[in-house]
């Protein structure tokens, strides 16, 4: 082989022997004579192992690399900060985040010092750079520490720069992101303390827009916004910055950001199941009306903690499910009648071979308002009176004969709430007799129906219906019974239950 083939042969970079042929006479032309073919072809050489690190999109980046050169276009800058040094000889020294993107994702870039400084006075947002540096893996994920940086005008690159994300823009690494949303849910504040021993506070809520929704994670003096704002209202969060937890993204706002209500109403509309396609092991999104709400219940862990759990049957078009509410899902403010949205709800084994719904610290429980007419197959569609048959402080909703008897304010002259009089219409009882049937001195009937309330009264629910029943009768939750006896008002007086 020739020298030119020589040389060639050692390359790492991917370039066919007849480009770099064609290379090396042109730089030999270009030299005036002064190189000879090899001298060319080692100086070829040279330059395309400096351009090794060129890399196709911001997507192909990866922690480790050695350096890596690409065009992307400035989404976000950060503020300059300043920081001490070890060497106290020296001055402080200057940090710049900018945010980067191209078609394929977006990544942070960091400028040092005298290029932090230069970023911080001539970088605006829509810019587009050719950057070389080297990536390392950050606090939010792969950024590149930059070693180089300089305007690439002449390069079309396909993004647009937004003022205003919504959930679906959202990528890892994005920071100055403001975003719209409803809030859905809301937990407590909670206290660690820090390796400097100073304590600080996470709070979390859920919010969703007309794309999706995402988890929200505040930061210390911003975890206010998790005690006053309700369920419902809408907000925006601004500068905010896209995180990763359990492979999924989070959007956190620590004292730099801000989550403000705002008048403007935002429209979140959840995709769910049916309830009757669920399947132990899925994990999925379900939206129905609460046909019976038990009391909470308190319980000893293991560790000797407390804990608390609420169960609640939820029914849509298709089908019905209890739902198992834990923690501080359990104190969350439904009653009979309320239309609501589980997500991230888990499905599992539950009692009679059947399956249950389980909401833990991931789930969402939103309360969507009061269900109409349409849902459900209920002719009332109101929310029971609280204060009926409660217990402990949430609604039970023991009184309830089911959606097809919710009233639209509750009982309000002492008939219990969910009763046929409360009702005010025509409603189905148990079978077939109506409130004209009841007000004429009720029916004997006979009804069978799992045990969704073992208190007092005893609530048994057959899957299509609910009715309250007046026994001493010992059962359990779950348990599959038959009560017998006259069906008044909406509540049967069993004078047996077997």
């Amino acid at each position: 082989m020739g020298a030119i083939e020589d040389v060639h042969a050692d390359l790492d970079a991917d370039v066919s022997l007849e480009e770099f042929r064609e290379a090396v006479e042109e730089k030999v032309e270009q030299m005036g004579g002064l190189a000879d073919e090899e001298t060319a072809a080692m100086l070829i050489a040279h330059e395309l192992d400096e351009e090794g690190g060129e890399v196709d999109s911001v997507a192909d980046i990866e922690a480790g690399m050695e350096e890596v050169k690409f065009v992307a276009k400035v989404v976000g800058v950060g503020d300059l900060r300043t920081f001490e040094r070890d060497d106290e000889d020296r001055e402080d020294g200057r940090v710049l985040n900018v945010e980067v993107a191209d078609e394929t994702g977006s990544i942070r870039i960091t400028f040092w010092d005298k290029q932090a400084d230069a970023g911080s006075e001539e970088l605006d947002v829509g810019d587009t750079l050719r950057v070389a540096g080297r990536p390392k893996e950050g606090y939010n994920g792969v950024e590149v520490n930059v070693n180089d940086a300089e305007p690439a005008d002449e390069v079309e690159v396909d993004v647009q720069v937004r003022d205003t994300y919504r959930v679906e823009d959202l990528s890892l690494g994005l920071s100055d992101v403001n975003l719209r949303g409803k809030v859905l849910d809301t937990d407590d504040v909670r206290t660690f303390d820090r390796d400097d021993g100073s304590e600080g506070k996470v709070a979390n809520l859920k919010l969703g827009d007309s794309t999706g929704r995402i988890r929200v994670t505040l930061w210390d003096e911003r975890t206010a916004a998790a005690e006053e704002l309700d369920p419902g209202v809408s907000v925006e969060v601004v500068d905010g910055y896209v995180r990763e937890r359990d492979g999924d993204l989070e959007l956190h706002v620590g004292n730099r950001g801000a989550i403000e209500e705002i008048d403007e109403e935002v429209e979140y509309v959840p995709e769910t199941a049916d309830i009757a396609d669920l399947e132990i092991g899925d994990e999925v999104d379900i939206a129905g009306v609460v046909r019976s709400a038990d009391p909470k219940r308190t319980f000893d862990r293991d560790d000797g903690s407390e804990g608390q759990v609420r169960n609640v049957r939820v029914q849509d078009e298709t089908g019905d499910i209890r739902v198992a509410l834990w923690s501080e899902k359990a104190d969350a403010d439904i009653a009979p009648g309320d239309e609501i949205q589980l997500a991230d709800l888990e499905i599992q084994d539950g009692w009679q071979d059947d399956i249950e719904g389980s909401a833990g610290w991931q789930s969402t429980v939103t309360v969507l308002g009061e269900a109409d007419a349409s849902v459900g197959g209920g002719d009332g569609g109101g929310r029971a009176d609280a204060s009926a048959g409660s217990t402990d402080d949430s609604s039970s909703g023991s009184q309830s004969a089911g959606l097809d008897s919710f009233g639209d304010e509750g009982a309000s002259d002492g008939t219990e709430a969910g009763g046929a009089e409360a009702a005010g219409t025509d409603t189905a009882s148990a079978d077939g007799a109506t409130a004209d049937d009841a007000a004429t001195g009720g029916e004997f009937v006979e009804f069978t129906g799992t045990v969704v309330q073992a208190g007092d009264p005893i609530i048994l629910d057959d899957g299509e219906e609910t009715v309250s029943v007046e026994s001493a009768a010992d059962v359990t939750l779950g348990q599959k019974v038959t009560a017998r006896g006259e069906l008044s008002d909406g509540t049967l007086d069993a004078e047996d239950v077997f």
